[in-house]
């Protein structure tokens, strides 16, 4: 055997292709343009528009270069060197130290963001995925552009596990759980349902007449202990805000 044909038999760090297995790659031909329903989701600027249309998508991951831990090498010349950059998927951080993940509908998107950033395409649901196991608890679309979305945790969590997401007002189960925490009270007449900022859920609670501001005071207590026992609110429902009307 000659050494060209040697070569030939094994890739460049010598393992024999023999054997071996090799995949078609799912994005081979990717266009770098936005999925048709992501792109109309955006627009419309719908969070829940925006989950379902990651079910199906495919998504471009940020990959940017940061400065290796440590200090600098010292070269030839007792001179520091510059520090090898190593490659990281970026994340954002909220000011409370909250993690999120950016992804991108498009190439164009993305180098709007940052040019310098090589994009990694994957499906909606492992983007999601990757961003839970880094402890992220967002998921953001196209950010800083106009058309930004912030899918919040209970919306992460769902296209983790390649589910629809549905907004908590909307959500029968959720219904069910705010329910049983307000039963028994006498002074809730009734409860209703309604849209919270970014995803969350307000609980509107039509409260009897004739209560003090004590009284009052305690009906509310009473209703976030309640709330707070319910795990499913715990999980579905990332933001929740109480209202207070007249029966």
């Amino acid at each position: 055997m000659t050494g060209s044909q040697s070569e030939n038999t094994a890739d460049s760090a010598g393992v024999p292709w023999a054997g071996r297995t090799l995949t078609s790659q799912p994005f081979g031909a990717d266009d770098g343009n936005a999925h048709p329903a992501l792109a109309r989701a955006l627009a419309a600027g719908d969070v829940e528009q925006v989950a379902a249309a990651l079910v199906p998508a495919r998504v471009l991951v940020p990959v940017v270069a940061v400065l290796g831990e440590g200090p600098a090498p010292i070269g030839r010349h007792g001179r520091p060197v510059d520090k090898s950059a190593d490659m990281a998927v970026a994340t954002l951080v909220a000011p409370d130290g909250r993690r999120a993940l950016p992804v991108f509908s498009s190439s164009d998107a993305l180098t709007a963001w940052d040019a310098t950033a090589r994009p990694v395409p994957a499906e909606g649901p492992r983007a999601a995925l990757s961003a839970v196991q880094d402890g992220c608890t967002a998921l953001v679309v196209d950010p800083g552009s106009s058309r930004a979305v912030v899918l919040p945790r209970p919306a992460l969590w769902a296209l983790a596990q390649g589910e629809c997401w549905v907004r908590p007002e909307r959500d029968p189960e959720v219904a069910d759980a705010v329910g049983a925490a307000v039963d028994g009270l006498e002074q809730v007449a009734g409860v209703r349902l309604g849209a919270g900022e970014g995803g969350g859920l307000t609980v509107v609670l039509a409260v009897r007449p004739g209560l003090d501001a004590a009284a009052l005071s305690a009906v509310l207590d009473a209703v976030r202990a309640g709330l707070a026992r319910q795990e499913l609110l715990a999980e579905r429902v990332d933001a929740l805000a109480l209202t207070v009307v007249p029966a």
